[in-house]
């Protein structure tokens, strides 16, 4: 089963990642996010498959956060945020068919392999 990675290669997170999936011989798509941002319709199904609320998936610590980190916002507010800013996507994120996880730390990965 092809596995999806939403890689970000100056994070080093998602290059340990990476490097774990690879270590496993799997077959691996990657998302470099940051150059092909996932669009309002695919964050939400992603958010749904990894069974959280968006807010769970904003890097509130990112520059472009700062504005609004004292802000209540909708749901789809935070989504349109990260379809605008995708560098505040956590990251990385891997899929395997009905089931995704935030790799944070990478060996989370494993529990879906």
């Amino acid at each position: 089963m092809k596995m999806v990675i939403y890689h970000n290669p100056r994070c080093s997170k998602s290059r340990e990642a990476l490097a774990l999936l690879k270590e496993q011989n799997l077959d691996v798509e990657v998302i470099e996010y940051l150059k092909d941002a996932p669009s309002e319709k695919q964050l939400k199904e992603l958010i749904e498959v990894l069974g959280i609320k968006p807010i769970q998936l904003i890097r509130n610590k990112e520059e472009a956060f700062k504005p609004y980190k004292d802000q209540k916002l909708t749901d789809k507010q935070y989504i349109s945020l990260m379809v605008k800013f995708p560098v505040l996507i956590e990251r990385p994120i891997v899929i395997k068919g009905k089931k995704a996880i935030v790799g944070r730390p990478p060996q989370l990965i494993l529990d879906i392999l």
